[in-house]
């Protein structure tokens, strides 16, 4: 199934959610998924936005509750729509944040175990299968919007991926 035509058969906005990224230098903040939604996979920090939250807040709310560090900048760099043929529940999209700033040390949380990565070293290979599309222009400086279509073995069907000046 082609993105497009997935695209046709829904109705109404997407949820929304969010994606922190703590950068210091060349390296990069992931943490590892405990429970839940994506168990296991090694990806940013956020989640979904509650009702009458921004996006920012979220953003600094879940990356206070997931590796305890407060945000104190946000910077949004890309805005990635995701769907699922299988769980329409799923489909969501995601605006994601470079964070430079912050007070506190990441810790590990009941959610998330963080790890530091040299950017030549992001772990792809434990991510969800979208991340080496744009992550790698993220970390060039280009912001990113994109779309990925995913079926039941999280395996991606159709993508659209460009760069914006937003």
């Amino acid at each position: 199934m082609k993105l497009a035509k997935y695209k046709e058969t829904l109705s109404g906005p997407l949820r929304q959610a969010t994606l922190c990224f703590l950068i210091k230098e060349k390296e990069i903040l992931l943490a590892r998924k405990k429970r839940g939604f994506a168990e296991g996979k090694i990806n940013g920090v956020g989640g979904k936005v509650d009702d009458g939250e921004s996006v920012e807040e979220t953003a600094r709310r879940e990356t206070f509750e997931e590796i305890g560090v407060k945000v104190n900048s946000l910077k949004k760099v890309a805005v990635l729509d995701f769907y699922f043929t299988h769980n329409a529940g799923w489909n969501q999209q995601v605006i994601v944040f470079e964070v430079r700033e912050w007070k506190g040390e990441p810790k590990e949380s009941e959610e998330m175990e963080p790890f530091w990565f040299a950017f030549e070293d992001i772990p792809y290979g434990e991510m969800w299968g979208d991340d080496i599309h744009w992550l790698p222009r993220v970390l060039e400086g280009k912001k990113i919007k994109a779309s990925f279509l995913f079926n039941e073995k999280e395996e991606i069907l159709d993508y659209t991926v460009e760069e914006i000046s937003e």
